[in-house]
C-alpha cells in the first residue's frame, strides 16, 4: 500500500476512533455519580440529559460543517480540506482536555462544537480514494478499506480509551485525559503524512463563489434526483438503527450491568473488531458473488435481530458475544449502500454525493441520539426499541422504493 493511500486511510481511522474515544470517558464523567465532573447530587435524568446534548450538539455542527468543508474540498482540493478538518479535530480534543481538568462542561460543549463542524475528513477523503482509482474493481476495493479503517477507529478508540484510564493496568500513569493526549499525537503524524505524501497532480484551485447557506442547500439537489433520493431513505433509517444501539451500549451497560469504563470500552472494542472482520472478510466476496439488493435486505434484517437478541439478553458477559453479528451486519450495509450511492453518479459528483451520505449520517445520528437519549429516562431499552423500529423502516422503505427502473439497474455484482 502506497503512503498516500495509507495516509488517506489513517484520516478516516483517526475520524473514526474518536467515538469509540470519547464515548466510554463521557459515559463515565457524566453518568458516573461517583465522579466528581458534576456535582454528586445530579440527578439521573440530568446526566443523561447532558450526556445526550453533548452527542447531539457534535452531530448538529456535523451536519452542516460536513456538507459545507466537504464542498469547499471541490474548490480548494482535498488536501487542504483534510488539513482543516485535522486541525479542527487537534483543537477539539485540546479543549476536551482542558474541559476535563477544569470540570467545565461548556468547554466540553464548545470543544464536541468545533471537533463536529469540522468532521469532514471522512467524505473527503472517500471522494480523494474514488479520485485515485482506476477502475470500478479498484474502487470497490478502496471503499472496502474505508469501512476497514472506520472498524479499526472504532477498535482502536476505545482500547485507547479503556487501557490508558485503567490504573489497575496503567498504575499512575493513567487518566481520563492521557487517551486525548494519544489522540493529538496521532493527529500530528497524519497531518505530515498528508503534507508529505498525499498530492492532487491534476487537480487545480478553483475560486470559491459560495457560503454555507448555499453549501446546505445544495443538499436539496438530493430531491431533484430521485435515485439518490431513495437510496437516501433507505441509508437514514439503517444508520439511525445502528446509531441508536452505538451510542448508547455504553449507557445500557452501565446501567443494566454496572459495567465501568474499560468494561464500556472492551464492548466497544468488540463492535470494532466485528466491524473490521466483516469489512475485510466478507464484503468483497458477498459482492462478487451476489447481487446488491438481496445483500441490503439480509444485513439490514440481521442487525435488528441482533439488536432484540442484545435488548433481552440477561447476561452481562453475553453482551460482548451479542455485539458481533450487528456490527459483522453493518459492516457487510455499509459499503453495499456506498457503492450504490456513488454508482448512481457521474465521476464529476462523487464529492457531492459522498458529501450526502455524511449529511444522511449526521441527519440521522444527531435526531437518534436527541430522540432516543430523552426517552431513555422513560424506559432503559427505548434506544434498541427504536432501532428494531428504524431496521424495520428501512426494510419497508427498500422494498418500496427500490422498484424504480434506474434503481433496479445498480443491483449488480462485483462494484
Amino acid at each position: 500500500m502506497n503512503l498516500s493511500r495509507l495516509s488517506l486511510l489513517l484520516v478516516v481511522f483517526i475520524d473514526v476512533m474518536g467515538f469509540g474515544l470519547i464515548l466510554p470517558i463521557f459515559n463515565t464523567i457524566l453518568l458516573d455519580p461517583q465522579q466528581t465532573f458534576l456535582p454528586s447530587d445530579t440527578p439521573t435524568n440530568v446526566r443523561q440529559f447532558d450526556y445526550t446534548v453533548l452527542i447531539a450538539i457534535f452531530f448538529l455542527f456535523y451536519f452542516f460543517g460536513a456538507a459545507f468543508i466537504a464542498k469547499v474540498s471541490d474548490y480548494i482540493g482535498r488536501k487542504k480540506g483534510i488539513m482543516i478538518c485535522l486541525t479542527g479535530a487537534l483543537i477539539g480534543y485540546v479543549l476536551t482536555v482542558a474541559a476535563i481538568m477544569s470540570a467545565s462542561y461548556w468547554l466540553l460543549l464548545l470543544g464536541r462544537a468545533i471537533s463536529g463542524f469540522t468532521t469532514a475528513n471522512q467524505p473527503i477523503a472517500q471522494a480523494a480514494l474514488i479520485d485515485i482509482s482506476h477502475d470500478d474493481q479498484e474502487k470497490s476495493k478502496n471503499l472496502g478499506m474505508i469501512v476497514a479503517a472506520s472498524a479499526l477507529g472504532l477498535l482502536g478508540g476505545p482500547l485507547i480509551s479503556g487501557l490508558l484510564s485503567d490504573q489497575n493496568l496503567m498504575g499512575s500513569f493513567a487518566s481520563l485525559e492521557l487517551p486525548f493526549y494519544v489522540a493529538i499525537g496521532l493527529i500530528l503524524i497524519n497531518m505530515a503524512l498528508i503534507m508529505l505524501f498525499f498530492s492532487e497532480p491534476g487537480f487545480k484551485k478553483q475560486k470559491i463563489d459560495f457560503g454555507l447557506l448555499d453549501v446546505v442547500l445544495n443538499l436539496w439537489k438530493v430531491f431533484s434526483h430521485p435515485v439518490v433520493l431513495r437510496l437516501s431513505v433507505v441509508m437514514l433509517f439503517s444508520l439511525m438503527c445502528l446509531n441508536a444501539f452505538f451510542f448508547f451500549i455504553d449507557t445500557y451497560l452501565l446501567s443494566r450491568f454496572k459495567f465501568d469504563t474499560l468494561q464500556n470500552s472492551m464492548a466497544l472494542a468488540v463492535f470494532g473488531a466485528s466491524m473490521a472482520f466483516g469489512s475485510a472478510y466478507l464484503t468483497a466476496p458477498l459482492h462478487e458473488r451476489y447481487k446488491k439488493f438481496p445483500i441490503l435486505y439480509i444485513s439490514i434484517a440481521a442487525m435488528g435481530l441482533g439488536i432484540l437478541a442484545f435488548m433481552l439478553n440477561p447476561v452481562a458477559n453475553l453482551s460482548y458475544v451479542l455485539i458481533i453479528p450487528i456490527t459483522v451486519a453493518f459492516a457487510i450495509m455499509y459499503p453495499t449502500m456506498l457503492s450504490l450511492f456513488s454508482g448512481s453518479v457521474g465521476p464529476n459528483e462523487q464529492g457531492w454525493v459522498m458529501g450526502v451520505t455524511v449529511a444522511i449520517y449526521a441527519l440521522g445520528s444527531g435526531t437518534i441520539t436527541a430522540l432516543s437519549g430523552s426517552l431513555m429516562a422513560i424506559n432503559l431499552r427505548m434506544p434498541f426499541l427504536i432501532a428494531i423500529a428504524c431496521c424495520i423502516l428501512a426494510l419497508i422503505a427498500m422494498a418500496k422504493l427500490f422498484r424504480h427502473p434506474e434503481v433496479q439497474a445498480l443491483d449488480t455484482k462485483g462494484k
